[in-house]
């Protein structure tokens, strides 16, 4: 072989070669754009490949199509800027124009619209590539919708912690403080700072005991959920309720990892709570008080008035006369007692009228000193100009007397009393603050002792019939109830305030009244006024009543007509009518009301004359109490003096109001 054939060998060998390696160099570059084929198919973000120069759409990604909505023919061959999907990045058409290598469009939130009209919002990122000499521009679209929605609703949720009314607080396994809302802030008093990092026995305020929180501990670590109340302590040391449910949080593997919290503070609720639950008890004992002081009046007028018939019938040397006196004695102080419990149930019979109480009070001073004995000083400060208050003049002596009385058993020897008066005015956010308060412009009567004092326990129980924490035969635990009553009564509110070797304050607030306040002239009528031969109608359903009330007024010189119904008493009216004067009528009667029945006879015969009598007047001829305009009424029991008293007064004589006895 020569030489020239050897080097056309070697040329085609070396010819060969070149060919098979750029066949290599094919095949790489084919599996180069398979493998990138695939990844561009196969990516699960959407890709877009637009030409650099025009901006057309060259390819996209079948996942960008499944995002959009959108056909292949519908965004290949398009101008990116003309492409409705993509209106938001219009005004990017000179960037993209401009785009160099190593530069690039970024969107971190781009709203885009799919071809059915969803919203969606994506991240958008666009890079410069050189392919074959030609620059391309890749767009690479990330779907942020569901991390935005979850980013969106964690904003929520903690925005909802934030404003919440509830405590929440988040800890770690060991019960280190990890998170705290703002509730929780206003709550305990700790701020974030302060509580983050500390474990939440900073809380713990002794009035559980430890094996308490063992229980509970053993409750959430061992995977369940606690819930209960629990006493902890403020920052400021102070005392407050919670009901609390703790949750254990699990990770992953079902591990506990942390605990969430979640408290209310339900102390003002369990105040309010245990004040209402006061309040109806002492409603409740009302009802009873009320109920039982009709029956029982009603036979203690059966005694005081047969016991008096019988003692203007003794002479004065002999010793019956003495026994008949004891009885006389017993039941008004009986009567006493019922006319206590009567003011307690807020059904006592009152008249109102406009006072100046300064005045009042400076009329009581001379007894109220006797009453509490010359070894306790009497103070009386008065404030000028005080408003005018709207009650009745025997409830203002029924209220000092029986404080003072209060106030004189807490000193026991020698001590002071101080009665006081001012005007206060209360407003909204006052009354917030301070409890029991009612917003409005009230008259404050106070009276102070330098006695003993009360603990809480005492003060919450104070005003209960019958409670009394003197010794026995000391009291009857019906005075401070009779002045919860009273005050009630006239739309007023009492305030206490207490502490052991410290003395008591009572703070009575009654309505201001705008009306003139007058001034009463009370004479004692020292005769027992007799008859001048009229005619009476005696109605009561109760016979032995009946009995008494004819007997003492034909004592007293009447011609006594006497029914035991209503219906009866219609017809003894109808058939006497020329010669009737005056009805005494019960209030409370089976058939007809005494009300109703003075309606019907002054129907018929509009000049007769009506006086009630009730041992309590059910609201018949009152409200709450309160006796309507003009009205005649004589309380049971009664003695033959005011009967006989309020009888002239019914019939139109010019008498005085009686003595405040029974």
């Amino acid at each position: 072989m020569d030489d020239h054939t050897s080097e056309l060998n070697g040329r085609i060998a070396r010819l060969e070669e070149s060919i098979l390696e750029k066949g290599k160099k094919l095949e790489k570059l084919q599996d180069s754009e398979k493998r990138y084929r695939r990844l561009f198919e196969s990516a699960k973000d959407g890709i877009l490949i637009l030409d650099a120069e025009t901006g057309m759409v060259v390819d996209v990604n079948p996942f960008l199509l499944q995002l959009l909505g959108y056909s292949y023919e519908a965004l290949c061959g398009q101008y990116i800027w003309d492409l409705g999907v993509f209106k938001d990045i219009a005004a990017s058409k000179d960037a993209f124009k401009t785009l160099q290598d190593n530069e690039y469009i970024r969107y971190e939130d781009l709203p885009l619209e799919t071809r059915d009209g969803q919203p969606i919002a994506v991240e958008f990122v666009s890079n410069v590539y050189l392919v074959d000499h030609s620059k391309v521009i890749q767009c690479n679209i990330r779907d942020i919708t569901a991390n935005k929605r979850a980013k969106n609703e964690r904003k929520q949720l903690m925005a909802a912690i934030e404003q919440v009314g509830e405590g929440i607080v988040m800890t770690d396994a060991q019960g280190i403080i990890q998170f705290i809302n703002p509730a929780f802030i206003r709550m305990s008093g700790y701020s974030g700072r302060e509580a983050v990092g500390l474990n939440l026995r900073i809380l713990k305020s002794g009035v559980q005991d430890e094996q308490f929180y063992r229980d509970l501990w053993s409750t959430i670590s061992g995977g369940d959920t606690w819930s209960g109340r629990i006493v902890n302590k403020r920052k400021d040391g102070t005392f407050y309720t919670e009901e609390t449910t703790i949750s254990p949080v699990r990770d992953g593997s079902d591990r506990i990892v942390n605990y969430v919290a979640v408290k209310r503070d339900i102390t003002e609720h369990l105040r309010l709570a245990a004040q209402f639950q006061q309040a109806q008890k002492l409603e409740a004992v009302g009802l009873l008080a009320g109920g039982v002081a009709h029956d029982y009046n009603n036979m203690l007028t059966v005694i005081l008035c047969y016991a008096e018939l019988a003692l203007r019938k003794v002479d004065a040397s002999q010793p019956l006369r003495t026994d008949l006196e004891e009885i006389i004695k017993a039941a008004r102080c009986s009567a006493d007692i019922t006319k206590q419990l009567l003011a307690f149930a807020r059904k006592q019979t009152i008249s109102p009228e406009v006072l100046d109480l300064n005045r009042n009070v400076e009329s009581m001073l001379t007894m109220l000193q006797r009453l509490i004995g010359e070894d306790i000083d009497l103070a009386w400060m008065p404030e000028a100009g005080l408003w005018p208050v709207k009650m009745d003049p025997a409830q203002v002596d029924q209220i000092l007397a029986n404080l003072c009385v209060n106030a004189r058993d807490a000193i026991g020897d020698v001590g002071k009393i101080t009665i006081e008066t001012g005007n206060e005015v209360f407003d909204e956010a006052y009354c917030a603050y301070n409890s029991g308060f009612v917003a409005g412009e009230y008259v404050m009567l106070a009276v102070s002792d330098d006695g003993c004092g009360m603990d809480k326990e005492t003060i919450d129980k104070i005003f209960e019939p019958f409670f009394t924490s003197k010794g026995i035969g000391k009291g009857t635990g019906l005075g401070l109830s009779t002045v919860y009553g009273i005050v009630k009564q006239n739309n007023g509110f009492i305030n206490v305030y207490s502490e052991p070797e410290k003395g008591t304050t009572f703070k009575i607030y009654l309505p201001r009244e705008t009306g003139q306040a007058v001034v009463v002239a009370m004479e004692i009528v020292a005769e027992i006024p007799l008859s001048h031969g009229e005619a009476v109608l005696v109605v009561e359903d109760e016979p032995s009543i009946l009995n008494v009330e004819k007997k003492m007024l034909e004592e007293l010189g009447y011609r006594v007509l006497a029914a035991g119904t209503p219906t009866e008493a219609l017809i003894l009216a109808r058939d006497h009518s020329g010669e009737l004067r005056l009805v005494v009528t019960d209030v409370v009667m089976p058939e007809m009301n005494g009300r109703e029945l003075a309606t019907r006879l002054q129907s018929l015969y509009p000049d007769i004359k009506i006086l009630f009598m009730s041992g309590y007047t059910a609201d018949v001829i009152a409200h709450r109490g309160v006796l309507d305009q003009g009205v005649n009424f004589i309380q049971k029991p009664f003695s033959m003096k005011n009967l006989a008293v309020k009888v002239r007064q019914a019939l139109g004589d010019d008498l005085p109001k009686p003595a405040a006895e029974v």
